[in-house]
């Protein structure tokens, strides 16, 4: 059996992760987000007007780690909606209100039905 390559993803027009993980993993051809706060790459700072404003934020970091992979938000799902998982924690890192992970697919999917 040949092994999988293993990719850690990495882009300056993103926060830097807060912590010993990395933006993306990219395994075969899925790519494993980690989750992005609503933070302004450049300042660091989690970006000011609530919760809209961070959660705006964190899809711009996502997707600029998206871009880095080589993929983008071109595979949105309109129907047929994946699994998801949602945590509610008692604080988020520099008190961010929003966080926000995604596991993505590069390349075009087609739908198989069963």
């Amino acid at each position: 059996m040949s092994s999988l390559i293993r990719k850690v993803i990495s882009t300056a027009k993103a926060p830097v992760a807060i912590g010993p993980y990395s933006q993306a993993v990219l395994v075969d051809r899925t790519v494993y987000i980690s989750g992005q706060l609503g933070m302004d790459p450049s300042s660091g700072q989690l970006v000011s007007g609530g919760v809209t404003e961070e959660a705006k934020q964190a899809l711009k970091n996502m997707s600029e780690i998206l871009k880095a992979a080589g993929c983008d938000f071109a595979n949105d799902f309109k129907s047929d909606f994946p699994a998801r998982a949602a945590y509610q924690v008692a604080a988020l890192p520099k008190g961010g209100r929003v966080e926000i992970e995604a596991v993505a697919v590069q390349g075009p999917l087609t739908t198989a039905s069963l």
